[in-house]
């Protein structure tokens, strides 16, 4: 699906803020609250916006230690194999098949170290690993971006230079 300048301007709009109602985001984009409400149908429909959810700080929850595993997995072990087995555990918040002699990175979050040590061994228990390797976080030095701006989403394919110390400030 092709997208318009207002479906990228909406999209900006609900990912900086999702719970925006549709006439705050018509204010923005020049639409009425239907005109929106219409178009983020239709992108939803299409599959274009997957759907809306809360960000929580893993740190409320108790979540204070994370670390990424790299699984080195046996023959042709396919994705999928290692989706399914991952995905088992709560603890995994994100994974993925990588490029160079590792097979897989999972991110791993967890109350404490022993935690996140007890987890490895279930993953590394899974018939396909032959081998992990993990690190540890000791701190973020960047996190997630707190959400597109308008200008960023609406001029897709243009990068905004912002100079590194400016985003430490």
């Amino acid at each position: 699906m092709e997208l318009d300048r207002l479906d990228r301007a909406i999209i900006a709009a609900l990912v900086e803020d999702a719970r925006q109602t549709y006439a705050e985001i018509g204010h923005h984009v020049g639409l009425s609250a239907s005109a929106v409400k219409r178009r983020v149908d239709r992108l939803r429909e299409t599959g274009v916006i997957t759907g809306f959810s809360a960000r929580v700080a893993p740190r409320a929850l108790g979540w204070t230690t994370e670390a990424y595993v790299e699984l080195f997995c046996q023959g042709k072990t396919k994705p999928s194999d290692i989706a399914l087995a991952v995905a088992k555990f709560p603890e995994v918040v994100a994974a993925a098949t990588i490029t160079g002699e590792a097979d897989a990175l999972v991110h791993i979050r967890a109350t404490d170290v022993r935690h996140v040590e007890r987890v490895i061994e279930r993953i590394a228990a899974q018939a396909f690993v032959v081998r992990t390797k993990s690190s540890i976080v000791l701190s973020r030095l960047v996190d997630e971006p707190p959400g597109a701006s308008l200008d960023e989403v609406a001029g897709a394919g243009q990068v905004r230079e912002t100079p590194p110390e400016a985003a430490l400030r």
